[in-house]
């Protein structure tokens, strides 16, 4: 008769795999893909080597789950701004990559990880399937903004690569420098292009009130 687990020790297990992997991101974002080595995460996660592997096959195995997870938050943030029923879709195209943005710069290292830095090929993978997402995410707002008449007529789909590749090439540098100037200036730049990329008119600069002295 095959052993099988006791609901105790299912937790306990489930328990472990959910510290290894938090551990795993922790290290991730400190040193990225290539210096995360099996050894470095066991001991951020207090267990032996060897223990990584009775929850993961190999580190290229962990490394996408750590992707997954961190990547499938970002992916849930945004689609919760990008559909939120307040704000026209221009407006929300626009909220959805200021806190996209912001969201990679207050966690750089991580970040940096998702986007750009040197990873396995699964991981690479994982990219590529994340990136459809996010276009898929930014494709349904520019169609409901095409819509409503607040964008001018454009294949969505081409824009919305166009938005997902300028927002994290515009994130790179600063995510890898590590520089923490000018993020409000850097976001303000980001929102402006990502929508002039859409073709969304440009704001309307406030009237001056008629018994207002002009400078």
């Amino acid at each position: 008769m095959a052993y099988r687990k006791t609901p105790t020790e299912v937790r306990r297990l489930a328990a472990a795999r959910e510290r290894l992997v938090d551990s795993a991101t922790a290290v991730v974002a400190e040193v990225g893909w290539t210096q995360a080595s099996v050894t470095a995460v066991a001991d951020s996660a207090g267990i032996a080597a060897g223990s990584v592997y009775q929850h993961f096959p190999s580190k290229a195995a962990l490394a996408v789950e750590v992707f997954r997870r961190a990547a499938g938050r970002e992916v849930d943030v945004l689609g919760e701004v990008l559909h939120h029923p307040d704000g026209s879709p221009v407006e929300r195209l626009a909220r959805g990559v200021e806190v996209f943005a912001r969201r990679a710069l207050e966690n750089r290292g991580l970040a940096y990880a998702l986007l750009a830095a040197p990873a396995e090929p699964a991981v690479g993978a994982e990219r590529l399937d994340f990136r459809r997402r996010y276009r898929a995410l930014f494709t349904d707002v520019l169609h409901e903004g095409m819509a409503a008449g607040l964008l001018p007529a454009q294949n969505g789909e081409i824009t919305a690569a166009a938005l997902t590749g300028a927002i994290g090439e515009v994130l790179v540098d600063p995510l890898g420098a590590h520089d923490e100037n000018d993020v409000d200036e850097l976001l303000a730049e980001l929102v402006a292009m990502a929508l002039r990329c859409a073709g969304a008119p440009p704001e309307t600069p406030p009237q001056t009130p008629p018994d207002t002295p002009r400078a």
